[in-house]
């Protein structure tokens, strides 16, 4: 349930309303938005009669039911405003939504070494990312694939993000190692396999570091919604949704299927900003560019793009990886695109 206040409500009658919502047993969030603030309530609220919480305050302007499983994650309990998701980095705030330029993050599945991490870093900041992703920590599908190096890598992180001022977005895939990787990472992302980890998800939530949620491979819409909630219901509110292609009948010639209806899907059920991985949903390298392209054109908030120095020779996810050089054009290309869209301009440097 939400209820609305109107304009100019003092914010005492704001406080007194909390106070007296929660003497009910119910827990009021209160969420302000460009021109009115709403109070969200959660808990259970089947049995409140709408007209008599209506009768709380003169200052409330309407009472609604959030109908969607999912609450605190539904555009309705925004009171159909979008959310911004604002990270502070090195190089300063970087905000996510629908309202502000792509935010570009690349780099390669894998941290591998110093050297290379750092040369990438460099690159893709040059051309405009405003991130850099790398695995610390991998899930492989095979026990005997590249897992990652772990903690260590952490440490070549923190010295990329140092040597570039980049934010950093790296995995987590055990609850064991949330902190020590909040202390080197600006977003947490959870992978794929882990869209469901349901401890997990609390344990980020439960902490105040951004968090990447992406689409499980074979995860419904409200499957992923649901996930979401689980992180916002412990007090987090700043997630990203990440679209990175599903498992269908015909895998034969990409990877996954890059699902990009997502998007205006999405805008009319959350007001959480979203991002797309044509890498991981395509697999292709050649692909990438074409369905960055695509993304920005419906309306994606943001793209994550794996970028590698030497793709033949990456220890994970070569042949979807691009060559700095390779994302120098790909860069470049996409800010064409978003001059096309109704969307702020991005800083990138067009040669």
């Amino acid at each position: 349930m939400i209820v609305v206040m109107k304009s100019g409500t003092p914010e005492a009658e704001v406080n007194r309303l909390g106070s007296e919502f929660e003497e009910l047993g119910l827990t009021p969030e209160k969420i302000v938005g460009a021109h009115k603030v709403v109070i969200g309530l959660v808990g259970d609220t089947a049995s409140f009669d709408i007209a008599r919480v209506q009768e709380l305050s003169p200052w409330i302007e309407d009472v609604l039911r959030v109908e969607k499983p999912y609450k605190r994650v539904s555009l309705e309990y925004r009171h159909g405003e979008y959310s911004d998701v604002v990270v502070p980095t090195p190089n300063g705030d970087v905000i996510f939504g629908p309202n502000h330029p792509v935010v570009v993050v690349a780099g390669p599945c894998s941290v591998e070494n110093e050297a290379m991490i750092v040369e990438t870093a460099l690159r893709v900041k040059a051309a405009g990312a405003k991130f850099l992703r790398g695995g610390a920590y991998k899930p492989r599908t095979s026990p005997y694939a590249f897992q990652g190096h772990g903690e260590s890598a952490l440490h070549l992180l923190a010295a990329a993000r140092e040597a570039s001022g980049l934010g950093i977005i790296t995995e987590v895939m055990d609850t064991a190692d949330v902190e020590k990787i909040a202390e080197v990472a600006d977003v947490l992302q959870i992978g794929a396999r882990n869209m469901q980890n349901f401890a997990l998800l609390k344990k980020v939530g439960a902490q105040d570091k951004p968090v990447l949620l992406k689409r499980g491979m074979a995860a419904t819409i409200d499957d992923w919604l649901m996930a979401a909630e689980y992180v916002l219901s412990e007090g987090n509110a700043n997630v990203i949704l990440c679209e990175r292609g599903i498992r269908t009948f015909d895998s034969k010639y990409t990877r996954n299927i890059l699902d990009l209806s997502v998007v205006p899907v999405l805008r009319s059920l959350t007001h959480l900003p979203m991002m797309i991985d044509p890498s991981h949903g395509t697999g292709v390298s050649d692909f990438v560019l074409s369905m960055a392209k695509a993304a920005i054109a419906v309306g994606t908030d943001s793209l994550m793009i794996e970028v590698h120095p030497n793709p033949a020779k990456a220890l994970s996810d070569g042949p979807q990886s691009l060559t700095p050089d390779a994302f120098d054009h790909v860069m470049k290309e996409l800010a064409k695109v978003e001059k096309l869209t109704d969307r702020a301009q991005p800083a990138l440097a067009i040669a």
